[in-house]
């Protein structure tokens, strides 16, 4: 059954549902709370993952991927602020534990599920160079300057930009953010487009049928921001649980941020794993590599705005072995991509990746 704005009642439900159990099961505790909550969060997920093709139908590509990850990154800034002005030794770390976990999810899981999906049932599929190298550009030095360089300044000690060089990094990296969205956008706005084995425009499956009305696109793209926001504060609802269950694994901490940025990025991950599955790889790197970029590009800046105000000390810097997990999955990314040709190799090789952080990180 459908409603009159032609979207499934179940897309409309779950984020009411989402927000009535954050409101109404904030203090329980037991199993079966934690089972609801996890099944509201999942239907609310694909919820957000239905609005966000919907938006992307109408207005095309590549602003459709572009909405979905400014709507994830802004709710994933505010709550990395919201948890940072609770304050407590962990705020200082906690930016750079998320950014750098969602990082790492999405050019290794995210891109290796979406290329080892995709060549699974295709053999190979075909990228625009120019969007891979444009988008890669803008991330290595985004993430080389608020990751790595901090560990290499003596103005403050330890891994820790001083307030000017803070500044300067969050000016310079919503400069290159901004000049990625442009050329993604406007400029060069074909590179983004998919493509055939040829090299010439792919077909869309999409422009034969009917485009959602005005009404349908704009309650669609408040729903996805009503969807976000449940599932990022349903995520942070179940996190003490998590942490819990961290805790009785003996495990760091920091696996925490991995678990609860996976749930954050799942709209994101799924809508780019089906974009892979119907042979439109290129739209799963837009949506991935612009969530990257989205993803560091704005919150460093916005962490920066705040410390300036609440004189807040925020370190940036990764460990040496963060360091070159990271290299490595950049270097791995941009040699799968820049041929504008994928294989399961390289779906293989970043899924490794992946499985080494992950194993790394619980134990370091």
């Amino acid at each position: 059954m459908k409603s009159k704005l032609s979207l499934p009642i179940w897309t409309i439900v779950s984020p009411i549902v989402a927000w009535i159990a954050y409101f109404t099961m904030g203090g329980m505790v037991g199993t079966l709370p934690i089972i609801i909550l996890s099944v509201v969060l999942i239907a609310c997920v694909l919820a957000a993952v239905h609005h966000a093709e919907v938006v992307a139908q109408k207005v095309g590509e590549p602003f459709g991927t572009l909405i979905l990850a400014l709507a994830v990154t802004v709710i994933e800034v505010s709550l990395i602020v919201s948890l940072m002005s609770s304050g407590g030794e962990k705020a200082t770390t906690l930016a750079r534990d998320t950014v750098f976990a969602a990082i790492m999810i999405i050019l290794t899981f995210i891109i290796g599920i979406c290329i080892l999906v995709g060549s699974t049932k295709y053999k190979e599929q075909f990228v625009t160079k120019h969007a891979a190298t444009s988008a890669l550009v803008a991330l290595c030095a985004i993430l080389v300057l608020t990751l790595v360089l901090p560990n290499y300044t003596t103005s403050r000690p330890g891994p820790q930009y001083s307030q000017p060089q803070l500044v300067f990094v969050a000016i310079v990296s919503l400069i290159i953010y901004f000049g990625f969205v442009m050329i993604q956008s406007v400029r060069h706005r074909n590179y983004f487009l998919p493509i055939d084995e040829n090299g010439h425009l792919s077909e869309d499956e999409n422009a034969h049928a009917a485009p959602p009305s005005k009404q349908t696109t704009i309650l669609s793209l408040l729903l996805l921001i009503v969807c976000l926001g449940a599932v990022v504060l349903l995520a942070k609802m179940l996190s003490p649980f998590i942490e819990t269950g961290v805790e009785s694994m003996g495990a760091p901490n920091s696996l925490v941020g991995i678990i609860i940025a996976m749930v954050v990025l799942l709209p994101e991950c799924i809508a780019a794993v089906q974009a892979a599955k119907k042979d439109r790889l290129q739209t799963s790197m837009n949506l991935a590599l612009g969530s990257a970029l989205a993803s560091i590009g704005l919150t460093i800046p916005a962490v920066a705005i705040y410390t300036f105000f609440s004189h807040t000390p925020v370190l940036l810097g990764i460990d040496t072995t963060s360091t070159v997990l990271l290299m490595l999955s950049i270097f791995t990314v941009m040699l799968s991509l820049v041929t504008g040709k994928t294989n399961v190799l390289y779906g293989i090789v970043l899924l490794t990746i992946f499985a080494a952080y992950l194993f790394l990180t619980i134990f370091p």
